[in-house]
């Protein structure tokens, strides 16, 4: 026999939301390897340029987010097997790993918080790096095909825009347009590298951030309710 009353329904009610934490584990783990693979920028996260790759701080986020979404989904399947089977060890097991779970989750979105601009200023700092190089390079020996003006290049047709800028997009289409360079893209965009790249790496870190705060409060009910049917399942008469 087994619990009864309303210590059943939270039995029930746990599993249940241990299934939707399942669920979410599998939709950030999804997520995480989109991120990683994502052709953007994955691109761009793979460039080179004299020896310097371009930064990788973005990709350390979303391998924590792989790692968070797999042991998520270990995590779910032990509280809904612990629930089902109304064992008080695993049960237990279930709610110290969601506390250490819980606790990473919150240093991890305090730092992401804290440093969410990072990844986009890192990559616009590694763009004007290798734009000056290439500005420079290509007014002073405009024959001689560079490898700052390659990577440039790459930069550009990818994001579809052009230069540091207003001014600076401006000066490379007037620079392209007398065969000076080419390195703005094929489709001649006016918006400014800076705007592409925020957009392109903050829109993703607000991504990370909405999936572990819906997990979060997730978490919060199944530690309440993992607690509620351990001590209901210790009390219960039928056993």
């Amino acid at each position: 026999m087994g619990v009864e009353g309303c210590t059943k329904c939270i039995k029930y009610m746990l599993f249940f939301f241990n299934f939707i934490f399942w669920l979410a584990g599998g939709v950030i783990l999804g997520v995480a390897l989109w991120l990683r693979h994502d052709p953007k920028t994955s691109t761009l996260l793979e460039l080179e340029f004299e020896g310097a790759h371009a930064p990788s701080t973005f990709y350390i986020f979303v391998h924590i987010l792989i790692a968070v979404g797999a042991v998520t989904m270990v995590v779910g399947f032990l509280g809904c097997y612990g629930a089902i089977q109304e064992s008080q060890c695993l049960l237990g097991t279930f709610f110290v790993c969601l506390v250490i779970l819980f606790a990473f989750e919150v240093t991890g979105g305090i730092l992401g918080f804290m440093h969410k601009d990072t990844v986009s200023k890192e990559m616009m700092n590694y763009y004007d790096s290798v734009y000056d190089k290439a500005m420079t390079q290509s007014l002073i020996d405009p024959s001689k095909k560079q490898a700052a003006a390659h990577v440039l290049k790459v930069f550009h047709e990818t994001l579809s825009c052009c230069g540091k800028d207003q001014g600076t997009t401006f000066l490379t289409q007037f620079t392209d347009a007398f065969s000076l360079t080419d390195i703005c893209p094929s489709a001649r965009s006016s918006i400014s590298c800076h705007h592409r790249i925020k957009e392109l790496f903050s829109d993703k870190i607000y991504l990370i951030g909405i999936a572990v705060l819906v997990v979060a409060v997730i978490m919060i009910f199944e530690m309440i309710f993992s607690m509620v049917l351990c001590c209901g399942i210790r009390n219960s008469p039928v056993y």
